[in-house]
C-alpha cells in the first residue's frame, strides 16, 4: 500500500480543520505603554472574564481614558464627573469607573503582567492625585462599591468639565 507524501498529509489536515491555526490568526495589537507579553495577558483576561464591564479592548480604552483625563497640561484641578448612562461602554466616560476596571485587571492578571500594568497605573495615579482635590464629605456620601481612594476626590458636573457652562 503506497504511503501519502508529507505535503499531502499537511494539506488534508489544514483543509479538514475548521479552526484557524496559530500562525493564521493575526497577533493582537499591543496596548500603548505595555509589552507584547503583558498585552497578550490582558487580552486573555478580557476574553475569559465573566465581569459585565470587562469586554475585549476595555483595558486599552480605560488606559486611554485615564491618560486623556490627565492630559491637559497646567496646574488647574480636574473634576471627574459621574456619567448618567450605566451601560458598559458609556460608563467608562467616568474616569473613576475606568480606574475601577484597571484595578480589577491589576488584581486578576498573572504576576509579571500585574507588575507592569500596575506600574503604568501607579504613574497615572500620581498625576490623578496631583490634579484632583480631596472630597472632605466623602465619608458621608459613600456610594455602594465606591471603595477606591479615587472615588474620594471632588467631582464636578459634565458641563463644567467640558467648559461649556
Amino acid at each position: 500500500m503506497p504511503r501519502k507524501r508529507p505535503g499531502a498529509l499537511r494539506a488534508s489536515f489544514r483543509s479538514s480543520s475548521h479552526r484557524p491555526l496559530w500562525w493564521d490568526t493575526p497577533a493582537p495589537e499591543r496596548i500603548h505603554g505595555l509589552s507584547a507579553a503583558t498585552s497578550l495577558a490582558v487580552r486573555r483576561y478580557e476574553a475569559l472574564s465573566d465581569d459585565y464591564y470587562v469586554f475585549p479592548g476595555v483595558i486599552a480604552y480605560a488606559l486611554r481614558r485615564y491618560r486623556a483625563f490627565l492630559s491637559p497640561s497646567g496646574s488647574r484641578p480636574r473634576y471627574p464627573y459621574l456619567d448618567d448612562c450605566s451601560c458598559r461602554g458609556c460608563s467608562l466616560r467616568d474616569v473613576r469607573h475606568a480606574r475601577d476596571v484597571l484595578d480589577a485587571a491589576v488584581r486578576e492578571l498573572p504576576p509579571r503582567a500585574r507588575g507592569e500594568l500596575g506600574r503604568v497605573v501607579a504613574a497615572l495615579d500620581r498625576g490623578y492625585l496631583a490634579r484632583t482635590l480631596p472630597d472632605p464629605l466623602a465619608e458621608t456620601r459613600r456610594r455602594w462599591g465606591a471603595d477606591g481612594w479615587w472615588h474620594r476626590r471632588l467631582e464636578g458636573c459634565q458641563y463644567a468639565q467640558s467648559g461649556t457652562v
